[in-house]
């Protein structure tokens, strides 16, 4: 008999979510300059990818639940598929390709993954993932894809492969049924800063010093009171405002991408701002959507759009493992608003409420209790929160040098995670080798041109970008410091509007430039104060 483990709750939750309208697989594109050695893709994929139990197992279910069953037939060749593009081979043929797989399912006798190597995009290759959310997150599955790479074209690979075992998973039934419930609980404690330790100091220092377990009481009491929110706001909340993209999707997707974004530019204007990189990107996503929207004809001002943003609630420092380990936070993205700086601080604000809450938690709690419900029932619970959202959001921040697989450099990377119950769209922000790329995918009933949407994604970070530029001036500081400050500024500007053509632009620096003050009496905008210090720290 073929060797079997217990599928996870929160795992059983995620196979059981495959809709018509939505199939519950993560899709990946990795665009590779030049060529790519099939011989040594499957050496890569040999020794970093099948030693995962998952990756050679195929799932079964009965009326105990499902389980991850070993493929005594496993063959390489049906997972690793070799495909050539129409045409020209160019960024539309390759997206209508993803589009097309990312609407088929994976064969359910076979262990639930298959890779495309397109071997004609763009005088290089492009490597089309698909694996099923139940064999783990996004999170994870980019720490397993990570370590199919390296930092050479002459090495196949720098991590280390995982121990080569039959199984993945340890201890009995019981603790894995209860594992969603432990994280839940070990993250509040975790996040109530090292709770359970201050416990463990009270009990046995009280007499010396009974403060010392008043101070854990009240801590104990806050996460109770915050948590008892947290579950009536999830359960509660309303409706976002309804849009064109917002409905019941057909089950055909469309994709689209874009240039990556400089990802030093973003980080600076959050820094002038006082904004993450997170906050930065989401407020432009929001902006993208709201342009298209009214270019759509629809009125939107005070809308807010839900969108489903996972967070990845791992230990910091965890070895690389499979399976689902992140929870979901609701965020409500303002598009009703046109101020960029009024949106971007709009985002940063909500986005601090959540990160002090336990919703997250909560979401992965649901999860497991859905995975050990009846079929009907978890489909009600899960269709009932994703009818409260319009999009599913990811940010996932990858490596910040250049990466190789099998010999070709990655040039892109996208990843989409999918879109349960009726939400249709979905929205990727991946950060790689310096630059930020962002990705759509949507249902072709809802949104029918999702590049519409991207490319407005680079002209409403320019709108944040001005507005940071011609914010007030601070103090003065060194001429030399100033002039370098007030260089970077201007290349940036340029790099980030060509509001007008070369002549025109060159009208204006030497306007600038003749307008200029004295060195001497020079200061630098917040932006440029915050670029430079980038700049320094490089």
């Amino acid at each position: 008999m073929s060797h079997r483990e217990r599928m996870s709750p929160v795992d059983t939750a995620w196979l059981r979510m495959d809709s018509p309208g939505n199939l519950m697989m993560i899709v990946g594109v990795i665009v590779i300059d030049g060529p790519c050695d099939e011989p040594r893709l499957r050496n890569v994929l040999q020794e970093h990818l099948l030693p995962f139990f998952q990756f050679r197992a195929r799932v079964v279910q009965d009326t105990a639940g499902a389980w991850w069953e070993e493929d005594e037939d496993f063959d390489l060749d049906r997972h690793l598929v070799r495909i050539g593009l129409p045409g020209k081979g160019g960024t539309r043929e390759l997206q209508k390709l993803v589009a097309q797989l990312a609407g088929q399912a994976l064969d359910p006798q076979r262990p639930l993954w298959q890779f495309h190597l397109v071997e004609n995009y763009d005088h290089g290759h492009a490597l089309i993932v698909r694996i099923h959310h139940c064999v783990g997150d996004g999170i994870g599955l980019m720490g397993v894809v990570m370590g199919m790479t390296s930092s050479s074209p002459d090495r196949d690979a720098e991590a280390p492969a995982p121990k080569q075992r039959r199984g993945s998973r340890k201890g009995g039934l019981v603790e894995q049924w209860l594992q969603p419930f432990t994280d839940a609980a070990v993250k509040a404690i975790d996040a109530g800063g090292d709770l359970a330790g201050r416990m463990l100091a009270a009990s046995s220092s009280v007499i010396a010093d009974p403060n010392v377990a008043t101070e854990a009481a009240a801590e104990a009491a806050r996460i109770v009171g915050q948590v008892t929110r947290d579950a009536t706001a999830l359960a509660l909340m309303d409706n976002d405002t309804r849009t064109s993209l917002k409905g019941k999707p057909s089950g055909s997707k469309v994709v689209a991408w874009n240039e990556p974004l400089p990802l030093s530019d973003v980080k600076a204007v959050g820094r002038a701002l006082g904004c993450s990189v997170n906050d930065v990107l989401l407020s432009c996503a929001a902006g993208a959507i709201r342009s298209y929207l009214v270019e759509c004809g629809e009125a939107i001002d005070g809308a807010e759009l839900r969108a489903m943003v996972p967070v990845n609630l791992r230990r910091p420092g965890a070895p690389r493992t499979l399976g689902n380990k992140f929870g979901l936070v609701p965020l409500l993205l303002p598009i009703g608003i046109d101020d960029p700086l009024v949106r971007v601080m709009t985002v940063r604000s909500r986005m601090n409420e959540l990160k002090d809450g336990y919703t997250a938690v909560l979401a992965l709690a649901v999860l497991g209790a859905a995975g050990m419900a009846p079929r009907l029932l978890q489909k009600q619970v899960l269709d009932l929160l994703a009818s409260k959202a319009t999009a599913v959001m990811t940010n996932v921040p990858g490596p910040q040098h250049a990466l190789y697989m099998a010999g070709g450099r990655l040039r892109q990377m996208m990843f989409w995670v999918p879109q349960s119950g009726d939400i249709g769209v979905g929205v990727s922000i991946l950060s790689y080798d310096g630059g930020v790329q962002f990705g759509l995918v949507t249902d072709k009933k809802l949104c029918p041109r999702p590049q519409a949407i991207i490319e407005r994604f680079a002209p409403e970070f320019e709108k944040l970008l001005y507005a940071v530029l011609l914010a007030p001036w601070d103090d003065e500081v060194d001429p030399q410091v100033a002039e370098r400050s007030l260089a970077a500024t201007e290349v940036l500007a340029q790099a980030a509007g060509h509001l007008g053509g070369e002549r025109a632009r060159g009208d204006e620096a030497a306007v600038a430039t003749a307008a200029a003050p004295k060195p001497a009496r020079r200061k630098r905008s917040a932006f440029a104060a915050a670029r430079a210090a980038a700049a320094s720290r490089r």
